[in-house]
């Protein structure tokens, strides 16, 4: 294998737990955070699930110590106190010393401003502050603005795989010599926009999510933001800095198959996950454990399955789960809050457990970890699967 680029801090901020070491025990220790909308005044408040994070925009903006008049979005609340965190966590006390940049991934953007606001625009002047905020770059720049970060910012939004990709292009432009630190991640705040239009898909359940159950239902909406902090080795040893883990293999690809739904044989999945292996130059039999994309929908397991079988064969895939009955589907922040669990399982050599599980899939045979397992752990594979066909997958490796 490469050796990687090396994580040297995160944070975050879900459902789960207001920071790394939060959700860490609520990992270990099963205690999900998929109950009722108490945060966006909607018609299907008691009808749906959904991992909300249960402090109010106003709680968020004081954490922050921002000026009453700011314009800051949900998202970029979120956004801001995991970036915070990970800088902090990185021991980051001049934040332009070195070339670095931000690359953060959202879908949702302003929208929850944008749809609380609409109707008053034209009558409350002080209103339209907040229509600058709607942009998904608005996100990133109010980050870099509370960082103080002076260098490169970009934000991506390929739907679910977003901050994977937004970790993928980190990872690249410091072994590219482009950069020599990146903050990557992915933030989402929860929305009527999106609870409504996920359920026009009919693939939200009514009940808990159930991943690759043969019963399952649909996903749990879920919001949440985190971020890492990528550097390269040459900062590393210059500060005897602390590796959390590594970056060693990316992989995206687009099966082109349809606006909403993955191919049904998995084909993009399996062309992202082939395509990791060879950056990582690992081969399939060294992977400990996989967390999976695993949203519960009927489509997104079937094919997921089956691009796990096409790469790990039937009878040798290893350890899985999808740690999304925890904290929901956080659409674009999903593999960044991922991305902060496959590296937690490596420094505490454990398989999250996959909750909710009954039933194997009668397409296959798979039945993913569903108890907390105790393992060493030196590679975690990670995938992440967007609408339009945007099909991400990363692997992290124990630090060498």
């Amino acid at each position: 294998m490469n050796k990687g680029v090396a994580i040297t801090g995160m944070g975050i901020i879900s459902a789960i737990g207001n920071t790394v070491e939060e959700n860490y025990f609520s990992l270990v220790n099963n205690k999900v955070a998929i109950t009722s909308i108490e945060n966006i005044p909607t018609v299907h408040k008691a009808v749906i699930k959904v991992g909300e994070i249960k402090k109010t925009n106003q709680q968020l903006a004081d954490e922050l110590q921002l000026a009453a008049d700011n314009n800051f979005s949900r998202t970029a609340l979120l956004g801001t106190i995991a970036a915070k965190q990970a800088v902090q966590n990185a021991g980051i006390s001049s934040i332009n010393e070195y070339r670095t940049g931000l690359i953060s991934a959202t879908s949702v953007g302003g929208m929850d401003m944008t749809e609380t606001h609409y109707y008053d625009y034209f009558e409350n002047e002080n209103l339209v502050k907040y229509i600058s905020c709607h942009e998904g770059g608005d996100v990133a720049h109010k980050i870099a603005d509370e960082l103080g970060l002076q260098g490169m910012v970009t934000t991506i939004s390929t739907a679910c795989s977003s901050a994977a990709n937004a970790i993928m292009l980190g990872a690249r432009l410091i072994k590219t010599g482009k950069l020599d630190r990146v903050i990557v991640g992915g933030t989402d705040a929860l929305a009527k926009f999106t609870i409504n239009g996920f359920k026009t898909l009919m693939i939200l359940s009514d009940g808990y999510n159930m991943p690759f159950d043969n019963d399952r239902k649909g996903l749990n909406l879920g919001e949440a933001a985190a971020y890492l902090v990528l550097e390269s080795d040459v900062i590393v040893e210059k500060e005897n800095k602390k590796v959390l883990a590594r970056v060693s293999g990316y992989g995206n690809a687009n099966d082109a198959f349809h606006q909403t739904a993955s191919s049904e044989n998995g084909d993009g999945a399996f062309l992202a996950m082939e395509k990791a292996f060879q950056v990582a130059n690992l081969k399939s039999e060294q992977i400990d454990y996989i967390n999976v994309h695993g949203t519960a929908t009927p489509n997104n397991d079937l094919s997921e399955g089956r691009a796990i079988m096409r790469i790990f064969g039937e009878n040798k895939t290893p350890d899985f789960s999808s740690t999304k009955p925890f904290t929901g589907h956080t659409l674009a922040a999903a593999a960044a809050i991922e991305a902060v669990y496959s590296v937690l399982a490596i420094q505490n050599n454990v398989v999250f457990p996959n909750l909710n599980f009954k039933t194997p899939m009668e397409e296959f045979n798979l039945v993913p970890q569903t108890t907390l397992k105790h393992k060493n752990i030196e590679h975690v594979l990670s995938n992440s699967f967007g609408f339009g066909g945007n099909c991400s997958t990363l692997i992290f490796s124990k630090s060498i």
